[in-house]
């Protein structure tokens, strides 16, 4: 897959293409199912595929202080993206300016002028545009004279509740693991560079991986979890995951750390970890002692073997 980058870098080379639009933040199976449909599309035309979204979340730019924790970095939802059978992701920046395009605007300038899409796939709730005004009835209206016609797709449901990323978000805040799962399709995951911690871990037995996280990425509710890390050559290891701030020691800022069962090594500074969260096990607490703090662990870590037993 290729990704191209800003207004700028349009228009794309020569060729006629089928587009989707959105946020797409943790690429959850309504976004899969928007987005393999419209690789779908694309084959049955013997066009390219596209899928366009944008660096930032709208909320970030337009109401900023109220946009929510996402759940998926740029590279990762790209990776996800690629793997549903898209030919070229567009990343355009979400700025002032480009919220008061009009929807029209977008639709002629951007996707028929910039990609020179033949068709659009969207989700049935998509809204685009200066005051969210474009709807898909707004594509059919304005690309439909420059030969571009377009479809929606119904909202996704499991068991009849809507899949979306709100509700991904407000269940993982709870420490929730269940419907995240389910709603994404897959576990999830956070990714960080390991950096220096405070040392603690090692003095105590059982030396961590603290993880530098994007600023902006949701971090499951403040507990003890069970799951796997995944190191850059795709090794894995069943990991006692802490996402909390130390209370033992004082407060200190809401992180992440993982002990690497069976690690043949404790030294793991500045390499990128993608951290899987399997099962939540305890609440974090803080202990009278450190020797109360020590049991505990060995116990986080003897009821993370049995919870990860095929990571």
């Amino acid at each position: 897959m290729d990704v191209v980058r800003g207004l700028d870098a349009l228009p794309l080379p020569d060729g006629s293409s089928v587009v989707t639009v959105g946020f797409f933040d943790g690429v959850h199976l309504g976004h899969q199912e928007v987005i393999q449909r419209t690789a779908e599309a694309a084959k049955e035309r013997d066009v390219r595929s596209v899928a366009v979204t944008f660096d930032l979340h709208p909320r970030e730019v337009l109401t900023p202080g109220e946009e929510p924790r996402l759940l998926t970095t740029v590279e990762r939802k790209a990776e996800l993206i690629a793997a549903c059978g898209i030919d070229v992701l567009v990343v355009l920046e979400f700025t002032q300016r480009f919220s008061e395009v009009s929807a029209e605007d977008f639709v002629r300038d951007v996707l028929v002028g910039g990609m020179h899409a033949v068709h659009a796939r969207v989700g049935a709730n998509f809204r685009f545009g200066h005051r969210a005004a474009g709807t898909v009835a707004t594509i059919r209206e304005v690309g439909e004279p420059l030969g571009m016609t377009a479809d929606e797709v119904e909202l996704f449901t499991i068991d009849g509740r809507v899949v979306s990323s709100s509700s991904i978000r407000e269940a993982l805040a709870e420490g929730d693991l269940a419907w995240p799962r389910t709603a994404l399709g897959r576990r999830f995951a956070v990714d960080g560079e390991v950096v220096a911690g405070a040392g603690r871990g090692k003095d105590l037995g059982y030396p961590t991986a603290n993880l530098r996280t994007w600023p902006r990425l949701l971090l499951p509710g403040q507990g003890i979890y069970a799951g796997v890390a995944e190191l850059e050559d795709g090794s894995r290891y069943v990991a006692a995951i802490d996402v909390g701030t130390n209370p033992t020691f004082g407060t200190e800022p809401l992180h992440v750390e993982a002990f690497l069962l069976d690690f043949p090594d404790d030294e793991l500074r500045g390499d990128t970890l993608t951290v899987e969260f399997w099962e939540r096990i305890r609440d974090e607490v803080k202990f009278d002692s450190v020797d109360d703090l020590v049991a505990a662990i060995a116990e986080d870590v003897e009821r993370t073997r049995a919870a990860v037993t095929d990571p």
